[in-house]
């Protein structure tokens, strides 16, 4: 079994607390592969200021590209929307059944994890990693057997920030990688 962590997000635009995090989960939870998928819709946010979604994919792949273990996926854009965990995680299995598919979440989302859809059966068949977010402190003491929290450093980086600081003309090219700052910069993006 190819083990698989599953790092969903708006990826709006992806930045280097995404990739940051993305590869030391895969280190930490001791995973093959982190894909990293763009969501076409999250149910819990807002449309605004989205970009298209085929732009948001293009910025993650350019944002990967090179980097062992890490894959930009589409998977979700194929699936009814909004787009539910349980029903991703339902179709991932189908279609790779060679893959064991771990959720990678934030404590922010842990905190809020009980008001997801289907939730009880996300846990009764799947792994969860969940990794520290900010203001989102996680009770070790109640976690189920097959959820962990891994430590590792907090990341102040946000794509809100990053779409901030275009529109209003300020530098981000650090907050990036390299080939997102150019596709953004040559296409105009977030203005």
């Amino acid at each position: 079994m190819i083990k698989t962590g599953i790092f969903g997000g708006s990826f709006n635009p992806i930045h280097r607390g995404h990739l940051a995090l993305a590869s030391s989960l895969l280190k930490k939870a001791g995973l093959d592969e982190v894909w990293l998928m763009v969501t076409p819709q999250n149910p819990w946010k807002s449309q605004d200021n989205l970009l298209d979604d085929e732009q948001r994919l293009r910025l993650t792949r350019a944002a990967v590209e090179g980097i062992p273990g890490l894959v930009a996926s589409d998977f979700e854009f194929h699936l009814p929307k909004p787009s539910y965990t349980w029903d991703t995680l339902q179709a991932l299995a189908h279609d790779y059944p060679d893959r064991r598919f771990s959720l990678l979440l934030g404590g922010d989302n842990w905190a809020k994890f009980g008001q997801w859809y289907e939730h009880d059966k996300i846990l009764a068949h799947h792994d969860i990693v969940v990794y520290p977010r900010k203001g989102s402190p996680i009770d070790r003491t109640s976690l189920p057997p097959n959820v962990r929290v891994v430590r590792m450093r907090l990341i102040n980086i946000s794509s809100t920030e990053i779409r901030e600081r275009i529109r209003q003309g300020l530098p981000f090219e650090d907050l990036v990688p390299p080939p997102v700052y150019q596709i953004i910069r040559s296409d105009n993006l977030y203005r």
